[in-house]
């Protein structure tokens, strides 16, 4: 089968139709617009990205229609693409979402970031951060006293942004397998470190902000911000205001790619507008979480290498004859 049609049939059949004819139903109190779950007995598996992604919860497996289909029918992918294709033209049942009443008000913002628990040692959200992202657990305790994190459902992290009076106007989310924003809220900026600083950061995640912040040992005189990858008027607002502290620096530490790139010139004729010097902090890999990790990795092999020098070998350990 052609690439082209492939894509069709990705693109035509949803996870959520592949779940229903498999027998699965949708559990739509534990279910949100962007996160459906479904359940099949003690089977559970999670549709995002509007019916083109999924994963389950309970195991590390994930992926699209295609892979779906094989995991729950035991095919290889050619059988799993001609499987799918039959169900072209099948939509799942729509799922009904209560409208709240024009006569409650809806849970503010800060009521809802507040709600959440902090993270803590062990928990899913840290497990994900320090295990899976490589952030180091005293970067991981800087941000949470500094307010900007808090346990999001299905084991994401909720990394605040505020304004330059302080308050949570919004917060990227970030799990094994999602990734977005909170409803009703403004993409601002994320901070972590000094609040008076003169070097600026910015990165386009508050994971790779973070990431940055443990490679450089959380710099003294460095804020480490996230536009969430965005660039709203507020963020534009935010960063002026930041700029206009006498001897500012602004540090383009965007990621390594096209859209980095041209991020990191608009930051830098924002600085230039401003009066601002500006540099480019450009991560030898693809982002800055790329680069922690890759240094988590090195620092694992260098370890494992010492063990073995240090332990003396089989034929060394045995006992001398007489």
């Amino acid at each position: 089968m052609k690439r082209e049609e492939i894509e069709k049939i990705r693109e035509a059949v949803s996870c959520a139709a592949v779940l229903e004819q498999a027998g699965f139903a949708i559990d739509i109190k534990e279910s949100t617009r962007r996160a459906m779950k479904f359940r099949r007995a003690s089977e559970i598996i999670i549709v995002t990205h509007d019916g083109r992604g999924w994963f389950d919860p309970l195991s590390e497996e994930k992926g699209d229609v295609f892979t779906l289909v094989a995991l729950l029918e035991h095919l290889s992918f050619p059988d799993a693409v001609d499987r799918a294709g039959e169900l072209i033209g099948y939509n799942a049942t729509p799922v009904v979402w209560k409208k709240t009443s024009a006569n409650v008000e809806p849970v503010d913002l800060t009521a809802r970031w507040h709600a959440r628990r902090l993270p803590g040692t062990g928990s899913r959200a840290w497990r994900y951060l320090c295990w899976t992202r490589a952030i180091p657990a005293p970067i991981l305790r800087a941000a949470i006293s500094q307010g900007a994190m808090r346990e999001g459902p299905f084991g994401s992290m909720w990394a605040a942004h505020r304004d330059n009076a302080g308050s949570v106007v919004g917060w990227e989310e970030r799990g094994l397998d999602w990734r977005g924003f909170s409803t009703g809220g403004s993409k601002v900026l994320f901070r972590l470190g000094g609040v008076d600083a003169l070097r600026l950061c910015v990165t386009e995640a508050a994971i790779d902000a973070m990431s940055l912040a443990a490679i450089e040992d959380l710099q003294e005189g460095s804020l480490y911000l996230s536009t969430g990858g965005g660039w709203s008027p507020r963020t534009e607002a935010a960063l002026v205001e930041l700029l206009s502290r006498p001897d500012a620096l602004l540090v383009c530490a965007t990621d390594a790619n096209r859209q980095g790139d041209a991020f990191a010139q608009r930051l830098h004729a924002l600085a230039a507008q401003h009066g601002r010097r500006s540099v480019r902090l450009r991560p030898p890999m693809e982002d800055w979480n790329e680069v922690l990790k890759e240094r988590k990795r090195e620092k694992a092999r260098d370890e494992n290498r010492e063990r073995r020098a240090v332990s003396p070998s089989t034929a060394s350990r045995e006992a001398v004859p007489g």
